[in-house]
């Protein structure tokens, strides 16, 4: 389970549609329908939140408007009712952390949308999420070799 705090733009067909199944699951979670990884550490980003539903809410329209912008069909009546305007915090440490994540995984599935995954530093992050200074999120569980290649890129950078 991955909620990419980075913008759903740079994601891969994929990767988009994986998204959007892993915030439906986010959903599930958050209003209570279903009980199943709750106590995962992508799932914590979300439930920690002061208002979860709002922010899964709000998290799950950015990620239908890009499939929306791409032709996906996604089933916008599957986004439960909320009043929205909820923003999640998130690291600048953790969309640079993410960016080099996902630059790793495009490089074996889908190298043609590297070129428009810009350096660490300039990645945008999801419309639902607020940077804030930090470095990478409590609630991830980094792997080294992100690590080790996010730290070449920013001493390369």
């Amino acid at each position: 389970m991955r909620l990419w705090s980075i913008n759903p733009r740079y994601l891969d067909p994929p990767g988009l549609v994986g998204l959007w199944r892993e915030a439906l699951l986010a959903q599930g979670i958050a209003s209570g329908r279903t009980t199943a990884y709750r106590n995962h550490p992508q799932a914590r980003k979300v439930l920690e939140q002061p208002d979860p539903w709002g922010a899964v809410h709000d998290y799950l329209v950015g990620v239908w408007e890009e499939g929306h912008l791409r032709g996906y069909r996604f089933d916008r009546d599957r986004i439960l009712d909320h009043a929205g305007g909820y923003s999640m915090e998130v690291p600048r440490g953790q969309i640079e952390y993410e960016a080099v994540l996902l630059r790793m995984k495009l490089e074996t599935r889908n190298p043609g949308y590297l070129d428009d995954l810009p350096l660490p530093g300039d990645v945008l992050p999801h419309p639902s999420i607020t940077v804030v200074d930090g470095g990478i999120a409590w609630w991830e569980r980094p792997r080294e070799d992100v690590l080790r290649r996010l730290g070449e890129e920013r001493s390369s950078g």
